[in-house]
């Protein structure tokens, strides 16, 4: 899909911005929001879609094009953050290969549970989950979309923090995972809240607390696992990278659009129909931000156990 504008912008010729996952899904869906609104600054912009291997098939795209500014990606948790710790080899340096524009939203994740077990165990809070854990050694499980997923790192960090020792056990995609939650296959997840609030408004999954260190007005009423577990942070973000070497005032100009539009109210209306919540930065910022994350999920991996081949 190309995003033209009735008057193409002086910068001239038409941006690509590669999406590292399948159309359809929110970072495809948010990106293309965003393409719209960069549009009259930008030039026609053109969104492709490029899945596979962890999002690793998509960033090596990215990587290896020219830095010109007419083709970006798209950098998220897993690709900036956790890959470089999952996998043994990546096909691209996180750091070295690319060029921080503009992180452009975060998702929280939500610590979740069906409501029939929540009800039936007198679950309604983390620490009413800290101590029926303890309690019962080796009896509750937790869910997550597959090895290495942001579920199970928060469920690894959750363990750690907690000295619980709940099994995980892995699915293939956040979807089953849900659905074995609801099905009583498992105790609790940390979900992300886009997939896992259609349930909790039907009042089929109950909200024990939410992965961010503050409330998130997605969710007023739910409070912060770090209100119990102070520090405990965990969300899903996702931003706008170049390849490396992309020129300053190439940098400038695409950052100056990308904030412009992530500050419009339309584009804030849109993303938070998916339960997003715009985070413009500078270059800069966004870059000492991933620096951070890696650093934390350095540690997470390694609790966790997770790896990849």
């Amino acid at each position: 899909m190309v995003f033209a504008p009735p008057v193409a912008a002086a910068r001239g010729g038409v941006t690509r911005i590669i999406v590292p996952y399948a159309a359809g899904g929110p970072v495809d869906l948010t990106t293309r929001i965003l393409a719209e609104a960069m549009k009259d600054e930008l030039g026609p912009i053109i969104v492709e879609d490029r899945p596979g291997a962890a999002a690793n098939i998509g960033m090596t795209a990215v990587a290896q094009a020219k830095p010109d500014g007419r083709t970006l990606g798209v950098a998220s948790t897993p690709t900036h953050g956790v890959n470089m710790w999952l996998y043994s080899h990546l096909p691209f340096d996180p750091n070295k290969d690319f060029t921080p524009i503009s992180q452009m939203l975060r998702v929280p994740n939500v610590l979740v549970m069906k409501k029939e077990t929540a009800d039936k165990l007198h679950i309604n809070t983390v620490a009413d989950l800290i101590a029926y854990g303890k309690a019962h050694p080796g009896k509750l499980n937790f869910g997550s979309g597959g090895n290495g997923s942001g579920g199970h790192l928060a469920g690894a960090l959750f363990n750690a923090r907690t000295g619980i020792k709940a099994q995980h056990i892995p699915f293939n995609g956040s979807h089953p995972a849900e659905t074995a939650l609801l099905g009583g296959q498992t105790d609790f997840s940390f979900d992300n809240l886009a997939t896992a609030a259609a349930n909790i408004q039907a009042g089929l999954l109950k909200p024990i607390a939410v992965t961010t260190l503050q409330r998130s007005h997605f969710l007023p009423d739910v409070p912060p696992v770090a209100d119990t577990l102070p520090g405990f942070e965990i969300y899903t973000w996702w931003g706008l990278v170049g390849p490396a070497g992309l020129s300053p005032d190439e940098v400038k100009k695409i950052n100056a659009a990308a904030v412009h539009a992530l500050g419009s109210p339309t584009v804030k209306s849109k993303f938070a129909l998916l339960f997003a919540e715009t985070v413009p930065s500078t270059p800069s910022e966004f870059a000492a931000f991933m620096k951070s994350e890696q650093l934390k999920y350095k540690e997470i991996v390694k609790l966790s156990g997770a790896h990849a081949n």
